[in-house]
């Protein structure tokens, strides 16, 4: 938690806030999941406040740009909830097949 603290507290310092400003289009897409993360999963109310300032600057600096970067990580999250259905898909199919040959030995997973 003190990591995460630290590190949001950098978003104080206005020299800090104007270099990210500048660099912001290769910024806020490496950094968005990790806010995000801090949003909806972060116990300390902290960090989710400080998370919470961090993303309204981002908002203020380029509205276009965190609306672009919030569609792309919806999408990936909708892919990764895809790739792990169809591999729960076929663990089924491979449980099933080794219960029809003999499911003494099946190994569950």
């Amino acid at each position: 938690m003190e990591v995460s603290e630290r590190a949001l507290f950098l978003w104080n310092n206005e020299h800090i806030v104007d270099l990210i400003a500048q660099n912001r289009e290769v910024i806020l897409p490496i950094i968005f999941e990790a806010l995000d993360w801090n949003i909806q999963n972060h116990w300390n109310e902290v960090i989710h406040g400080l998370t919470e300032n961090v993303l309204k600057m981002f908002v203020e600096m380029d509205d276009d740009l965190f609306d672009k970067c919030e569609a792309q990580f919806a999408e990936e999250k909708a892919r990764a909830r895809e790739v792990e259905e169809q591999r729960e898909m076929v663990w089924k199919k491979l449980a099933d097949a080794a219960a029809e040959k003999g499911g003494d030995h099946m190994v569950t997973v």
